[in-house]
């Protein structure tokens, strides 16, 4: 009895601590940043923001200039965790706070309203419990792992990180944001039914005031000092900078008296939270280091998509954050991409590129570049196989290891790399991309189809449409796009059999043609649309070329932002007149410059209040991308010429 006993404690100790092989291995931070764009740091351009603990890490680290994520937040958390394109592991869109389906649902439906154009598969609003995740691979070797922050990959208990392979968890539910407000107490109860009013999960209160980003260091540092001893790998998902826009007033009020010499970014609430990510980013180095184990310690830093430019003038959620915005950022978009085109939840650059750094001192070459084209479904190979980890026999990967461009062994031979977003916006259809070498062809669904090529080498801020003029390059493209779409099973987009387009009005019997100016006016100026952009040249005297809209009931106070390049530049200017332009009672102008040289940002504040009535835009000339205007209150007018 007693030599059973005996072994029983013997084997017990055994399970209790790692293998000698698991011991030997390095430990991994993977901190992912909510809403962080590819310049929203001092490392990778911004001239305004303040990151001194990610550029510092970056002087650690190998920095990737070419690394993709998915538009949106929940597709990219779901890459990241199975390896795999959004388009195999069903979850497309932002949707993982909502129900999950039940069993048997179709995700393309037959028929939509006859306003929707096309049919488009629904997004899965949770991650697959068959899914052998990076937490249980990594638990499976030996590995202590934590999920700290945001999940947003599923809503009911058996969706949650501690189903998916997570030791500890420190998280709430719903989630497309932070718990409540960014300040405690946040009122997350530990048990019960999530539901839009009542979140549920492992969040606790902390003292009154206490930020829920510093909250998040806090609970990273704690589970660093408890796991000594073994390797662990912690998953620290911030909830920074994702609205409703909690932030520190002492952090804001510095930056409200900074200007970016750059002119492209300049929202202080945005610098504020950026400030306090640095921050907790800079916690959990100091952490490592003070443990001892910063240089056996694998440390990845990213973003789950491209920076927020679209929600301007409204922050998400609470009344109280709605009146911060508006005191400290006025009608400023949150961040700008520039030279990036667009933003979050589209498909261009701005979207889709972030910043992704990794170190472990003595494997990885620190402070170097490299301009190999990966993405967030390479993390989970590329992890494992830095580790020498078997890859789990169940799990099927889109992604491929690049530890060899880590190691600095050699190059990525990567032919392809896809990006794959279904869901209609406010500007474009769904669509999906693939980018092979500096190529990258867009695809956007419709009947039929439509397509845009760039050569990304040349043209960064994609504003070069080659599409027409290489046929042959689109067809190569598609043909990638074609087998990317059949490997991955998708329901391919198809038109709605229900739709019935509004028809235009004519005067008399003949059919009017469609406005290719979308409703504008040109006046004094010659306005030409070619391959999506507007070319608008002056004929009468300078500074007397407009463009007009009468704006409906749309009211002010509002924001009018205009992506657009000049080769002269000069000034500009935007009238409203709240009762029509024939009356100037109540007349506003706004003025503006417009720099010479590259594509460029243009944010201009309506700040009058009732109706903007007919709009004048005055502009030297130039090449206009997209005009938007967006009230506070009410749905947002954008044009994509």
């Amino acid at each position: 009895m007693i030599r059973r006993l005996a072994l029983l404690a013997l084997a017990t100790a055994c399970l209790a601590r790692p293998s000698a092989a698991a011991a030997d291995r390095p430990n991994i931070v993977l901190f992912l940043v909510d809403d962080m764009g590819w310049m929203d740091s001092g490392v990778y351009g911004s001239k305004y923001y303040e990151t001194p603990n990610i550029d510092r890490f970056a002087r650690q680290a190998m920095r990737f200039t070419n690394a993709y994520a998915q538009p949106l937040c929940s597709p990219t958390r779901a890459s990241i965790l199975t390896g795999q394109y959004s388009a195999r592991h069903g979850i497309t869109t932002a949707s993982g706070h909502q129900p999950p389906q039940p069993a048997g649902h179709a995700f393309l439906k037959e028929t939509a309203a006859p306003g929707v154009p096309m049919l488009t598969p629904e997004s899965k609003n949770y991650l697959e419990p068959s899914q052998v995740t990076l937490a249980e691979t990594l638990k499976g070797a030996g590995y202590r792992t934590a999920h700290i922050g945001k999940w947003h990959l599923g809503l009911m208990p058996e969706h949650w990180p501690e189903k998916q392979g997570f030791d500890v968890a420190f998280h709430c539910h719903p989630d497309p944001g932070p718990p409540g407000e960014y300040f405690s107490p946040y009122g997350v109860k530990p048990e019960g039914r999530p539901t839009a009013k009542s979140k549920v999960g492992t969040i606790t209160d902390g003292p009154t005031g206490e930020y829920i980003v510093d909250r998040q260091a806090k609970e990273a540092v704690k589970f660093i000092q408890q796991s000594k001893g073994g390797p662990f790998y912690l998953n620290l998902w911030c909830y920074g900078v994702h609205g409703p826009w909690g932030h520190k007033e002492e952090y804001t009020r510095a930056f409200a008296a900074k200007k970016d010499p750059s002119g492209r970014q300049g929202n202080p609430i945005m610098a504020s939270m950026l400030r306090s990510v640095d921050e907790c980013f800079g916690t959990i180095l100091a952490e490592l280091e003070k443990q001892g184990i910063a240089g056996n310690t694998l440390v990845i830093f990213t973003s789950d998509n491209g920076g927020n430019t679209h929600s301007n003038t409204i922050a998400e959620g609470k009344k109280s954050a709605n009146e911060a915005w508006q005191k400290w950022a006025g009608l400023q978009p949150p961040t700008m991409n520039t030279p990036l085109r667009d933003g979050k939840g589209t498909l261009y650059e701005g979207g889709t590129r972030v910043p992704l750094m990794w170190s472990w001192a003595g494997n990885i070459q620190p402070g170097s570049t490299n301009d190999a084209v990966v993405g967030c479904i390479d993390i989970y190979p590329t992890v494992i196989d830095l580790l020498g980890v078997q890859r789990p026999e169940k799990q099927r990967f889109d992604g491929v290891s690049y530890a060899g461009v880590l190691k600095g062994l050699g190059s990525l031979e990567r032919t392809a790399y896809f990006n794959y977003h279904p869901h209609a916006g406010a500007a474009r259809a769904g669509g999906v991309w693939v980018r092979s070498g500096d190529w990258k062809l867009l695809r956007w669904f419709g009947n039929p189809d439509t397509h845009e090529l760039y050569n990304l080498a040349s043209d960064l801020g994609e504003s070069n449409d080659l599409a027409a003029k290489m046929p042959d390059k689109v067809k190569e493209l598609g043909a990638w796009i074609d087998g990317f779409l059949k490997d991955t099973g998708v329901q391919y987009p198809r038109p709605n059999p229900a739709y019935r387009p509004v028809a235009a009005k004519a005067p008399g019997k003949a059919a009017a043609k469609a406005d290719p100016l979308e409703g504008w006016k040109e006046r004094q100026c010659k306005a030409t649309p070619h391959d999506g952009i507007l070319t608008l040249k002056a004929t009468g005297r300078p500074g007397t070329a407009f463009l007009g809209h009468a704006m409906a009931k749309m009211q002010a106070p509002a924001v009018l932002k205009l992506r657009l390049r000049s080769q002269g530049g000069g000034s500009g200017k935007v009238d409203c007149f709240p009762n029509g332009s024939a009356d100037e009672t109540g007349m506003s102008s706004t003025p503006f410059e417009v720099a010479a040289g590259d594509w460029q940002h243009i944010t201009v504040s309506l700040a009058q209040k009732g109706a903007i009535g007919t709009l004048r835009l005055y502009l030297p000339d130039c090449e206009i991308d997209s005009i938007e205007v967006t009230p506070k209150d009410g749905a947002s007018a954008r044009w994509n010429f």
